[in-house]
């Protein structure tokens, strides 16, 4: 991911800037396509923030995850207030960065909500993460890692 983002800075929830390299590195990371105003993106939300707590925040070691939220939101406001009230702990491309757009078409973004799962290189691991989430839970991070090419030490 470290590829894709590479010398772009991130925000976390509290709009403090992260930068992408040293936040992404060894992870495998999801791109998390969707908006404040999009009910579909709502109501799997709190599915993802789930699926993340228990992963990332319960699990020791944590597992190498990162989610990314590239926003469909009307205004920074309607972004920031989406991320406050329903999102997890993780990271966002800001608002106003351009490349949220070359995201969307590199990605064939075409509907939200949209969950990609990416290696480091940003090549797609599956374009399914919201559907595989639901279906099978905390399992299809395994096959995710499996597949993700970086340094595991991961148990769960």
């Amino acid at each position: 991911m470290v590829d894709v983002f590479s010398g772009r800075l991130l925000v976390n929830k509290e709009g403090q800037r992260v930068e992408a390299e040293a936040a992404l590195q060894n992870k495998v990371v999801g791109l998390y396509f969707s908006a404040a105003w999009c009910s579909p993106c709502r109501d799997f939300l709190p599915l993802l923030c789930d699926f993340y707590s228990e992963l990332v925040e319960e699990a020791r070691p944590p597992a190498p995850l990162e989610i990314v939220f590239v926003s469909s939101d009307r205004s920074a406001e309607e972004m920031a207030d989406y991320m406050h009230a329903m999102h997890g702990d993780w990271l966002a491309l800001p608002f106003h960065d351009p490349y949220k757009h070359e995201l969307k078409k590199k990605y064939n973004i075409t509907a939200i909500p949209k969950l990609v799962i990416v290696k480091q290189t940003g090549e797609v691991i599956t374009d399914k993460g919201r559907k595989q989430i639901r279906e099978r839970g905390l399992s299809c991070f395994r096959n995710w890692l499996e597949v993700a090419d970086i340094f595991q030490n991961f148990s769960n």
